[in-house]
């Protein structure tokens, strides 16, 4: 019987780790967790949220998840666009569903990522 998500895993180029912290870590915030010794030489980067995981691993033909994307909920939704914004990341809202608000972000290496908040959360 499943029981919760684990982690998900988007794909990123090779060497590319730097530019995954420096999204991910410092413009998201989500905290950085090493990865199992086996696993390392492999390349990547591995994050944490609240006990689940985001793992980007490189991908040798790299091509971005320009559907597919995790969907992130967020408390302040407004605030975290304008850090986007700030930082030159692409964006784009989405007023589709009416009970909710959202947006699309592009990470460094063109996954796209979703930020929403529910109202009344």
């Amino acid at each position: 019987m499943l029981l919760k998500l684990d982690h998900i895993q988007l794909a990123m180029p090779e060497s590319a780790e730097e530019e995954a912290r420096a999204f991910y870590a410092h413009l998201l915030g989500l905290k950085e967790v090493e990865k199992p010794e086996a696993l390392k030489a492999r390349g990547g980067v591995w994050f944490e949220l609240n006990g689940f995981g985001i793992h980007l691993g490189v991908e040798k033909d790299f091509r971005a998840a320009k559907k597919a994307h995790p969907a992130f909920c967020v408390t302040d939704l407004d605030a975290l666009f304008a850090r986007l914004e700030q930082a030159g990341i692409m964006l784009a809202w989405d007023n589709s569903l009416a009970d909710v608000r959202r947006f699309y972000a592009y990470d460094p290496f063109g996954n796209r990522l979703e930020f929403l908040t529910a109202d009344g959360l």
